[in-house]
């Protein structure tokens, strides 16, 4: 796959994944009717950085991404991809909000084979991996790969999106700022907290930071509920 440096978040980005994700949010923006300066507005980010993103110029950060998926009522699901294509359930099955899911992962009845699990790579090199193979519209169930350097959101801005996070850090060190209070996280700690308070993850460690985290209601996120 073709890579080059984006110049946004300085890291490594496939043209090629980066192109099928802006397609796939640009597709859901018209689909649902909202205009490219109002889902900016509404996000209170630049309409030239969601134009970006659409056109697979951009990736977004963690952050941004929860909240177009937020604002455009569009399950996380859609948006994870494996390879050059990943495979299509069954014509009666449908993923979260009643829309057909093209992101089935190949699994062995409640098994997820490591190797078969659907991927998303974000702004700053965030990689995340989905541990269920089929669409949960109530929960996200992620393995979260932070490279160094890699965060959820810029320090000076701090994320908020609906429901409450569960995080396992595996490996590495992860800084959790909730609020205002900052906490370092190592291999074998956790940390839960609602998600309507500001926070932020980052690798503040000198390799990788490997982490579950478990979101729990996202969609149902107050800033978007008018």
């Amino acid at each position: 796959m073709d890579e080059r440096q984006d110049e946004a978040c300085g890291v490594l980005v496939g043209e090629g994944f980066a192109s099928l994700l802006g397609e796939k949010l640009r597709a859901r923006r018209l689909e649902a009717g909202v205009g490219l300066r109002v889902l900016a507005r509404d996000l209170g980010v630049s309409a030239s950085l969601i134009s970006q993103i659409e056109h697979g110029k951009s990736s977004p950060s963690v952050a941004t991404l929860y909240a177009i998926a937020t604002r455009l009522d569009i399950s996380l699901d859609e948006l994870f991809q494996t390879g050059d294509a990943a495979p299509s359930p069954g014509p009666d099955e449908e993923g979260a909000n009643g829309r057909p899911s093209r992101w089935q992962a190949p699994s062995e009845g409640p098994v997820l084979r490591a190797d078969n699990r659907l991927r998303l790579t974000l702004a700053t090199g965030v990689h995340w991996e989905r541990l269920t193979a089929t669409d949960d519209p109530h929960l996200d169930f992620v393995l979260c790969t932070y490279p160094v350097g890699g965060e959820s959101a810029p320090a000076d801005e701090l994320m908020v999106h609906g429901g409450a996070e569960y995080g396992l850090v595996l490996q590495g060190r992860c800084g959790a700022t909730v609020g205002d209070d900052t906490w370092e996280l190592t291999s074998g700690d956790s940390i839960t907290f609602d998600a309507r308070t500001p926070h932020r993850i980052a690798n503040i460690g000198n390799e990788p930071m490997i982490s579950i985290w478990v979101v729990v209601g996202r969609d149902n996120d107050p800033r978007l509920s008018t």
